[in-house]
């Protein structure tokens, strides 16, 4: 697998070049991270709408 995803990336360099290519991983990997954040959030979230329900009901 991780011999593919070389081979890709040197094909996509071939084609677009060096810093064009970066900037498509660098913004891959910058939307992965935001996505969990956005999940980790929502569930914080939810855990602290859950326990303040929780304290008012006890």
């Amino acid at each position: 697998m991780p011999i593919l995803i070389l081979v890709l990336l040197a094909i996509l360099i071939a084609n677009v070049g060096f810093w064009d290519t970066l900037q498509a991983v660098f913004g891959a990997i910058g939307v992965i991270i935001l996505f969990w954040l956005i999940v980790v959030g929502l569930i914080a979230s939810v855990g602290a709408w859950l326990y303040a329900k929780a304290k008012r009901k006890f």
